[in-house]
């Protein structure tokens, strides 16, 4: 079952990126407190958990508290890792300031956003300082390069369709930033399955300062804030969960049929039509599709 857990620190961010599937900007707010991390760490101690991540938003910017949820999960033996734009890496000798203390503590990884959504095109940009700055301090790491969807008229898939190319997921604002009339499209009852997520067993979820327990981004098994998190994934079944049920039996076109979801007849790929189709079931199902501002809406 979830042995990964990704903490959502903040849903802040300074960047706006296109293909932000969680709808992160300097105006959404929502970040853990000290105390939200060390209940949540409290629930992990229950779970058998092995990998940790501090993600967001932009983690890097509530830094002391980022490095105090660093060193709790190290003190309980947990592996350890963030997800970073960069945006501190003014220097290669500014970057290793920062990412020292994550030495320290041993964290055994640093993905840093590199790519042009984030940096533009320039060669040397805060993502290029900061890798050098993780090589420098033998810090294990990489880069996470996501770039503009693109038609890979070489490759295709199962049924002839080209690949669309890029790394981009169609959820969030990427649905509304990344979706052109360039991108071809397939019919809505093409897409049976999540090729994707793992709904029936998650190996890990994503936790946001709200309370919600993503499987996938916007796509809940409830909310910790309400139940504890050990007893959310101890009782999750999959079968009986009102979106992950139709998904695993037929994909965002059984999710469709089942509650009768007016939609379009054609979409780029299954997480474009998913999305979709949960963006219109919210109000019906608030606790399991949350929180309301990664579908693009108001709180």
């Amino acid at each position: 079952m979830v042995s990964g857990i990704h903490f959502l620190l903040t849903m802040s961010c300074n960047f706006e990126c296109d293909h932000c599937f969680l709808y992160c900007s300097p105006n959404f707010d929502g970040t853990f407190t000290l105390k939200q991390l060390r209940a949540v760490h409290d629930e992990m101690k229950k779970m058998g958990i092995e990998m940790v991540y501090f993600e967001g938003g932009e983690p890097f910017l509530f830094y002391p508290l980022m490095v105090e949820g660093i060193k709790m999960s190290h003190e309980m033996g947990f592996k350890t890792g963030v997800v970073t734009n960069s945006y501190w890496a003014t220097t290669e000798e500014d970057a290793e300031l920062w990412l020292k203390p994550l030495l320290d503590l041993g964290i055994s990884d640093v993905s840093v956003s590199n790519d042009a959504l984030h940096h533009g095109e320039g060669e040397v940009n805060p993502a290029t300082r900061a890798l050098k700055a993780l090589n420098h301090l033998n810090m294990s790491g990489g880069d996470i390069c996501i770039q503009e969807p693109t038609l890979d008229l070489e490759m295709t898939q199962e049924k002839g369709e080209p690949v669309i190319g890029g790394g981009a997921m169609f959820r969030g604002r990427a649905v509304e930033k990344l979706i052109t009339d360039k991108l071809p499209r397939r019919h809505w009852e093409e897409f049976t399955e999540c090729p994707h997520e793992e709904l029936e067993n998650p190996g890990r979820v994503h936790l946001d300062p709200f309370g919600n327990v993503h499987i996938c981004q916007g796509l809940s098994m409830g909310n910790m804030w309400k139940t504890p998190l050990s007893e959310l994934v101890k009782n999750y079944n999959a079968s009986l969960h009102p979106i992950c049920g139709p998904l695993i039996k037929g994909g965002p076109a059984e999710l469709a049929r089942e509650y009768q979801v007016d939609h379009e007849d054609n979409y780029v790929d299954a997480c474009h039509f998913c999305y979709s189709i949960r963006r219109v079931l919210i109000d019906k199902f608030p606790e399991y599709l949350a929180p309301k501002p990664v579908y693009g809406l108001n709180q």
